[in-house]
């Protein structure tokens, strides 16, 4: 990660943290919103994007909802814009890590 994004100020002992843990990341890299932060060390970020309607040649606005590890040291909350990277599976449903909070929600 040496590089890539700004070292978080806090430090963590999370085995799953892409700065202080063993876990490294690859592939996409999305920006989203924060929805919910209601699981522990876990987050929902919507990503919005626009898609082509090939019939009648126009975009229309679509998002997904994907799970992503929300590491103790960076802690985003609902409603933070944050930079997610794809990595290995870390559970049934969660293959992307928070690795930057773009910004807070009451900035």
């Amino acid at each position: 990660m040496a590089g890539l994004f700004p070292e978080p100020p806090k430090k963590c002992n999370d085995p799953k943290c892409p700065y202080h843990g063993k876990v490294r990341v690859h592939g996409r890299m999305l920006e989203g919103v924060v929805v919910s932060d209601r699981m522990q060390k876990t987050v929902v970020v919507r990503i919005d994007y626009l898609w082509r309607d090939k019939k009648y040649k126009r975009f229309e606005k679509r998002s997904s909802k994907i799970k992503a590890h929300n590491p103790p040291c960076l802690d985003a909350r609902e409603g933070d814009i944050v930079r997610i990277m794809e990595t290995r599976p870390l559970a049934k449903t969660v293959k992307f890590v928070v690795v930057q909070v773009v910004r807070r929600a009451g900035e």
